[in-house]
């Protein structure tokens, strides 16, 4: 069975940072590409960022500079460090990654970012 348990959200000002995490369970962590989407209220969902395994990563523009996505493979954990928060950076934060073709998804973890 494959989990993915996100942590890390809450409530930050503008400006500030948080880091969210998520550890997986169920999968060969180091082979897998991992993702990072968020999802405002009444939005889509959106890829927000990528870590393949060898490291190399993509952002979302509206990110670029502000985020890192990073990944332990010790642990099978990725994290998202995010910098410089925005108003517009509120959001679900979901942890994504596909294994035989399915995609998996956590369950969200919610940031708030007040101004």
């Amino acid at each position: 069975q494959v989990y993915l348990v996100e942590s890390g959200g809450g409530l930050a000002q503008a400006g500030g940072s948080l880091r969210l995490s998520c550890r997986t369970s169920g999968i060969n962590f180091k082979i897998h590409r991992m993702a990072w989407y968020r999802q405002a209220p009444g939005k889509q969902r959106d890829l927000v960022a990528t870590i393949n395994s060898d490291g190399s990563t993509n952002y979302a523009d509206s990110v670029k500079g502000r985020f890192t996505i990073s990944r332990d493979n010790a642990r099978n954990t990725v994290r998202l460090q995010m910098d410089s928060l925005q108003v517009e950076d509120t959001a679900d934060y979901y942890c994504q990654t596909t294994w035989r073709s399915v995609d998996y998804w956590g369950r969200g973890t919610q940031v708030t970012v007040s101004s």
